[in-house]
C-alpha cells in the first residue's frame, strides 16, 4: 500500500486540464464580480444596511463603507490575472482572501456556492495552475507539459464532494417523500413557456424532480470520472445547471459548475481547447518546455500535508450535525457549509420584545428601524441571527439609557409547507443567551418528524 501511494504521488500527467480549469475559472469569477457590481448589490447589502450579521469567531470582518467598492475591485481584478495566468500565486491568494473576507461580511448573504468559489480558490493556491498556458509562462520563457497527477485529482475530489454529499443530504423523507419545497416552488414558475402552466403545476413532475436531483448529485462525480460515460454526464450537468438557472435565481454559480466539469476531461479535449484559443492570440515567442513539473520534496511534503487536512475536513465537517439534538432543518445547527442545497422552504415572523426586569415595562421593536427587509427575511427562521440580534437590541437600548434591559423573541416559523408554530421559547431572556457551539435550547423543539436525512 505504500509502494502504491508513493507511485501515484511521483506519477505526472498533462498540464492541460489544469491549465484550462484555471483559464475559465478565473472567467467566470471576474464575470461574476462585474455582475455583482452592475447590479447595484454592493451598495444594497454591503453599504445600505445598519447592522450586519457575522459568523462566530469573525465579527471583526465588517464592510468597509465606500471602500468597500475597492475590495470589490481588487477581487475583480486578481480574478482576471488568475484567467491570464499572470502574477498567479498572489492573484489567487489575493482573490481568495478578498473573497473570503467579502463572504464574511455578512452572514446573511451566505450561499453554498460563495462558500464553494472560496474553498476552491484556496486549494487553487497550492497547485501550479500557472505553469503552462499563462503569462507567468510567456514571459519566464517557460512551460512545463506535465504536472503531478495529484494536482488534479485533488480539483477533481473536490468537486465529488460537492456533488455527493449534495446528493445523500436530499435522502430525507421531505426532499422525496414529500416533493418539499419543490412543490412550493415549481407552481410558481407558471410563467415559464410551454412548460409554466403544465409540468410545473404537476405533482408527478415535482417527484420526478426531486428524486432525479438526488440521482444525479449522487451518481455524476463517479460517471465523470469513467471516460466511457463521461459525454452523456456532461450533457446531464449542462442540462441541469442551465434548467435549475431558468428555475431559480442562482446566479453564476450553473456556469462556474459547468465550466469545473471540464476538469473531467482528458487532456487531448483540453489541448484541443488551448488550439483553438491560441489562434486568436498575438504570436507568441519562443518558449521552452519542460517535461515535468515538480515540486522540491520539503516543498511537496507541506503542500500535501495541508490538502490532504484540507480534504479531509471538507469530508468530515457535514457530519458535525449529529453532534446536536433536535431536526436539522428546524434548528439549522451544523446545517451551513455542507452542501445543503435549496432542501426547505423556510418563513417566519420574528417579533422582539424590549422589557424592563424591574418595573416589567415593555416595548416591541419596530425591525425596519435596524434591519434592511432582506435581512429581516433571514434573521426572522435562523436561531443563530435572532439570538445575535437580540443581543444587538439589548446592547443599543441599554446605552440609549434603558436599564434592566430584557430581550424575548416571539418568533412563528413555517417549514416545508407545514403550519406555522413558535419557534423561540418566547419565556427565554435572550439577552442573557451566550452563542457557542452548544445546542440551542431555548428553541421549541419541532412538532414535526423528517426522516432518513443522509448527512
Amino acid at each position: 500500500m505504500k509502494n502504491l501511494i508513493s507511485k501515484y504521488f511521483k506519477t505526472q500527467t498533462n498540464i492541460a486540464p489544469l491549465a484550462v480549469f484555471r483559464c475559465f475559472f478565473g472567467l467566470m469569477l471576474f464575470a461574476s464580480i462585474i455582475r455583482f457590481w452592475a447590479n447595484g448589490w454592493i451598495h444594497k447589502l454591503y453599504i445600505q444596511p445598519k447592522f450586519f450579521f457575522s459568523y462566530d469567531g469573525f465579527s471583526w470582518i465588517k464592510p468597509l463603507g465606500n471602500y468597500t467598492y475597492l475590495l470589490f475591485a481588487i477581487c475583480g481584478i486578481s480574478a482576471l490575472f488568475i484567467s491570464l495566468g499572470y502574477k498567479y500565486r498572489i492573484a489567487i491568494s489575493i482573490f481568495f482572501l478578498s473573497f473570503t473576507y467579502i463572504e464574511l461580511m455578512d452572514k446573511t448573504t451566505y450561499l453554498n456556492h460563495y462558500y464553494f468559489i472560496s474553498v476552491l480558490s484556496f486549494l487553487l493556491i497550492f497547485l501550479p495552475a500557472n505553469a503552462s498556458f499563462s503569462l507567468d509562462a510567456y514571459f519566464n520563457k517557460k512551460k512545463f507539459v506535465q504536472v503531478p497527477k495529484w494536482t488534479i485529482d485533488s480539483i477533481k475530489l473536490l468537486l465529488g464532494i460537492v456533488y455527493f454529499y449534495a446528493g445523500l443530504a436530499k435522502i430525507n423523507s421531505d426532499w422525496l417523500l414529500r416533493a418539499m419545497p419543490l412543490k412550493i416552488w415549481l407552481p410558481s414558475k407558471y410563467d415559464l413557456p410551454f412548460i409554466g402552466n403544465s409540468f410545473m403545476q404537476e405533482t408527478w413532475f415535482h417527484f420526478a424532480m426531486c428524486w432525479g436531483g438526488m440521482l444525479y448529485d449522487l451518481s455524476i462525480p463517479f460517471l465523470l470520472i469513467y471516460k466511457r460515460t463521461r459525454f452523456f454526464a456532461f450533457f446531464l450537468v449542462v442540462f441541469f445547471h442551465v434548467f435549475t438557472r431558468v428555475l431559480f435565481p442562482i446566479g453564476m454559480f450553473p456556469f462556474i459548475m459547468i465550466i469545473s466539469a471540464f476538469i473531467f476531461f482528458d487532456a487531448d479535449f483540453h489541448q484541443n481547447i488551448i488550439r483553438i484559443i491560441t489562434k486568436f492570440l498575438p504570436k507568441k515567442k519562443e518558449i521552452k518546455s519542460i517535461t515535468n513539473f515538480t515540486f522540491s520534496k520539503n516543498r511537496k511534503r507541506i503542500i500535501v500535508s495541508i490538502l490532504g487536512l484540507f480534504l479531509l475536513i471538507q469530508l468530515i465537517f457535514p457530519w458535525r450535525y449529529i453532534l446536536y439534538p433536535g431536526e436539522l432543518f428546524w434548528t439549522e445547527e451544523g446545517y451551513r457549509f455542507s452542501w445543503r442545497v435549496m432542501l426547505m422552504e423556510k418563513a417566519g415572523a420574528t417579533n422582539f420584545k424590549i422589557v424592563d426586569k424591574e418595573t416589567k415595562n415593555y416595548f416591541y421593536v419596530d425591525n425596519k428601524d435596524f434591519l434592511t427587509s432582506f435581512q429581516e427575511k433571514q434573521m426572522s427562521h435562523q436561531p443563530d441571527f435572532i439570538l445575535e440580534y437580540a443581543h444587538f437590541l439589548g446592547n443599543h437600548f441599554t446605552q440609549q439609557g434603558h436599564k434592566n434591559v430584557q430581550v424575548f423573541a416571539e418568533s412563528y416559523v413555517a417549514l416545508n409547507g407545514r403550519l406555522s408554530t413558535v419557534f423561540i421559547n418566547p419565556k427565554i431572556d435572550l439577552y442573557k443567551q451566550k452563542e457557542s457551539f452548544k445546542h440551542k435550547d431555548w428553541i421549541v423543539p419541532f412538532s414535526s418528524e423528517i426522516e432518513i436525512n443522509g448527512i
